[in-house]
This record gives C-alpha cells, structure tokens and sequence, in this order.
C-alpha cells in the first residue's frame, strides 16, 4: 500500500485478506502484515520517514462521489444578469458568498491547520495565500500546547509565538473585508483557555469548537521524532505512546528499536446544554462568530448535531465526510470508517431541511472532505439549493493548498538552483517571474509589498482564486447563472441509480 510503504509480491491479490495467494518463506519485500510484524503499530499510520513534509488520505472507492453527476448547461436565457452576449461573459459571473456573515470571494474555508510540522512548514503560504485569495483561514487544533516557546500561568496560556504568528501572517496581507482568520479549539485548548487568550491578546474574531473529523473518529495526533518533546509533551497533558517516562521505552530509544513517538488529543464528549451554554459564553467573551467543526459521524448523530447547532445558533458549521485527508490519521480508519461526503451531505440536507421547514434557525453550511475542484464544490452547493437559498454557502479544502504551498516554494527553490525539471522548465520558465501566472497581476496590485509575497502564497492564490475562482465562473455561465447563489438542484443531474437514490437527484 503506497499510504503505509508496504507492498505485496505478486498483483492479483487475495481480494478478501490482500495477500498474495501464495506466502513464500523467501519473499524479499514487505507487504502490511510482514512490516506490522517488526513495527507494529507504526504501520497503522502514513509512511512515518514523510511525516511533516506529505499529507495522507483514504484509497478506498466508496462507490458514490461527485463524478456521479453532471452539470446541466443550458441554451436560452440568463438568470443574475441582463440578456445581452456582450454583458453576459462569465467573467462578469458572482462567485463571492458569506459563511456566518463573513464574506468570502472564492466558496472556500481553509481545512484546519493545526500543530502537524506539515502546516508549521508551510504556514507562510498558506495564511498569506488565503488572506489573498479572500477566504477564511483556520488555524486548527493544539498548537499553543504544542509551541515550545509557549508561556503558561496557573494552568492557562499567556503567550504563544506560533499562534501569534499564525494570525499576524494572514492579517499583513488581510483586506479587513473578505475572510478572516478563525482558531479552532478541542479538549486540550479549552482547558488550556486558549480562546481567551486568542480573542483577548491576539483581538480573533472567530473560535472554532471541534467535535471531530472525516478523516478520524478520534482525537489529534502528530508523531514526535525526540524522547526529550515526547516527555515534554508529556507534562503538558498530552497522551503520548511509547510512554517515555518508561524505563524500558528509554533504553529503546537510545538502541535506535524506538525512533518516534506519538501525541493524541482526548475526544470531547458534547453534551447539548453544555454546548450552548459555551456559545453563550464565548460571545460574551468578545468572539464575534463562533462556529462548530464535526465529523462523519451516523445519521443519528448527524441529526443531533444539527438540531443542537441550531438551538446553539452557531453562526456556520462544518460537516467533514470520509475520503479526505489529514496530516496524520490511521490509514485503516481513513479508508474503512465514517460516512463518505456525498452521502454525508445528503444526509445533513435532509436535517437542514426539516429545520427549515419547521421555522428553526439552520446555520450556514461549509461541506469537506476530498474537495479539490471547482466542478466539486459547485455540485455540492447546488446540491443543497432547494430553494433559491443554499444551506451549503462554501466547502472547506485541506490537502490541495498545502500541495499547492510546498510546490510553489519547491519549485521556486530549484529555479535558484537551477534545477527545475527540463519540460516544466521549456514550457514555463526557468524564473519565479515567468511560471505563476498571477504574478503579473499581484505586481500591480500590491506594488512593493509584492516582494514580502512568498512563492508558496502565490501558488495558494493562483490555485484558489485562478483557478477555482475562474473554473467557477466557468461553470455557472455555462447553466446561464450569473450568481453563485443561483445554482441549485435543477442544475445537476444523476449518472447512476445509487446517485439517485441517496440525493433524489433525478
């Protein structure tokens, strides 16, 4: 399996237990159970040599997914914008929308990026490029506990460089206007204090409560490569495995047997009264939007969401369906647990709509899990547009801006070197200037300041907002829809019988 490293001997594979079905006493390589037999539960995670520099996600086919519907064009008129060829252009198209309140340009919310060395790495480009891009950034779970220059007083955070700088990153190229910066928060970072520390010092307007993830049912995990921030973390109220205060796991360690440890986050156990007390309560500490991110969880638990959501009023929430990705998550739980998005969807849909139906106030919706595409994310809103006003107002992307950061400062890097790969170099340039194609139009726009733009931000922008952004436009011009809150369900239709049946897509 490419996620964990392991392979098997021969292709055709036992399709029940994924050996070949003939084991030889002399076969050379490692398949999952031969590397689970030297290292154990290191092999339930992504290849832990790439941990920090990849992000991992799911390989299974569940059956169903965006590709199973199509997007009706259309031939005659046009809805949002005058009948005239030369005013209808989908350049002209309105792909903004608002998520709580908040504007955004392009429908997207940043994934939660959080204490993984993957975000910590690429931070640059990913807060600068969606402080350009014009959408919501939010930075996840544990990091102030997880900061080593973090500073603490009685049990609460007072001081942390990295949150600090997370939020002062976003905010040096941040219109003030369209997205903002929102910090998430579980167990461990309310019982740290960490929004009062982030709303009171750092003046963040949105606090993000967790409940979970698509790509896990369990808490945070990130793996530490010292015993010295494994015992460190420790103290500070992590779990961490191999215990390494253990006598036994430090003479591993030292024999080179242990070579890494890892840190999990405790699971919060929401209760309904509780939760909307602690909405209250954050608003009346200052948090001026306070959303809920969650996981795929079943359909009972989908619905209970929805309703205490509601009677909460969050200002927006954050359904996260199985087969996306995460920094560090067990790759059997990623590709065998938790509802995939397109029949998650459904499923929040039909809660959102009894809701409504019922004169209940229903949050503004971000969907996530394996968003990459604009054709993705405006099926899933026309999805959720049942009549001319969408439940679903943006999705939230996570893998693909951290691919689009660490390209961009790669390839930046080996243009100094000299070394970009011969065909990217003969079609595209051999310099920064030449190979972004918004860098012409970020020049003009920021002038001087273009220079503190790192690579990275630039190629989070042009992914988003070049890309997506046109794709967009795109799109919604082809079915004669000059606003993105336009599009709706007469607007898709279904490929296949499943896709029907779980969406009632005709």
């Amino acid at each position: 399996m490419s996620t964990t490293g392991t392979r098997t001997r021969v292709e055709d594979v036992n399709p029940t237990s994924g050996m070949c079905p003939i084991c030889i006493e002399e076969c050379p390589l490692l398949c999952e159970i031969g590397l689970s037999a030297f290292r154990g539960r290191e092999v339930l995670y992504p290849k832990p040599e790439e941990f920090g520099t990849s992000t991992a996600s799911s390989l299974k086919n569940y059956g169903l997914d965006w590709s199973d519907f199509n997007i009706l064009s259309r031939l005659r008129g046009a809805e949002g914008i005058e009948e005239d060829p030369d005013k209808a252009l989908f350049g002209n198209v309105d792909v903004s929308s608002e998520m709580g309140g908040v504007p955004i340009e392009i429908p997207v919310v940043t994934g939660a990026y959080g204490s993984t060395e993957v975000a910590k790495r690429n931070w640059d480009g990913l807060a600068i490029g969606a402080a350009l891009s014009g959408v919501i950034l939010v930075i996840g779970e544990n990091v102030c506990r997880m900061d080593p220059e973090a500073k603490f007083s009685e049990g609460s955070i007072e001081y942390s460089e990295d949150m600090e700088n997370r939020v002062e990153t976003f905010r040096e190229f941040w219109d003030g206007e369209h997205g903002d910066v929102a910090v998430q928060t579980n167990v461990e970072d309310e019982r740290l204090d960490v929004e009062d520390y982030v709303i009171n010092d750092l003046e963040v307007n949105i606090i993000e409560r967790k409940w979970g993830q698509g790509a896990k049912a369990i808490g945070g995990e990130v793996r530490i490569d010292t015993l010295e921030r494994a015992q460190t973390l420790k103290d500070r109220g992590y779990i961490v495995f191999p215990d390494p205060e253990a006598p036994s796991v430090k003479e591993g360690y030292r024999d080179g047997s242990i070579t890494s440890f890892e840190r999990h986050s405790r699971v919060g156990m929401p209760k309904k009264k509780n939760f909307i007390e602690d909405v209250e309560q954050l608003k009346e500490k200052g948090a001026k939007k306070v959303s809920l991110k969650t996981g795929a969880y079943r359909p009972s638990d989908v619905a209970w969401t929805m309703r205490v959501a509601s009677q909460a009023e969050v200002d927006y929430l954050t359904f996260d369906g199985a087969g996306g990705g995460t920094g560090m998550s067990p790759v059997p739980m990623m590709n065998e647990m938790s509802t995939p998005t397109v029949y998650l969807e459904a499923q929040v849909l039909k809660c959102a709509k009894i809701l409504k139906e019922n004169g209940k106030y229903v949050p503004d919706i971000s969907m996530a899990g394996g968003f990459t595409q604009e054709t993705q994310i405006l099926k899933s809103i026309a999805l959720s547009n049942f009549d001319n006003e969408p439940f679903i107002e943006s999705v939230t992307i996570g893998r693909s801006p951290i691919t689009a950061a660490f390209k961009g400062k790669k390839f930046a890097e080996k243009a100094k070197e000299d070394s970009l790969p011969t065909n990217f170099k003969d079609k595209y340039g051999n310099k920064v200037e030449e190979f972004f194609i918004t860098e012409s139009e970020l020049k003009e726009e920021y002038g001087k300041d273009y220079n503190k733009i790192p690579p990275s931000a630039i190629a989070v922008y042009t992914y988003i907002h070049d890309r997506i952004g046109v794709g967009l436009q795109q799109l919604l011009a082809g079915t004669r829809k000059w606003n993105l809150s336009l599009v709706n369900r007469n607007d898709l239709a279904a490929l296949t019988e499943r896709a029907s049946q779980v969406t009632e897509i005709p």
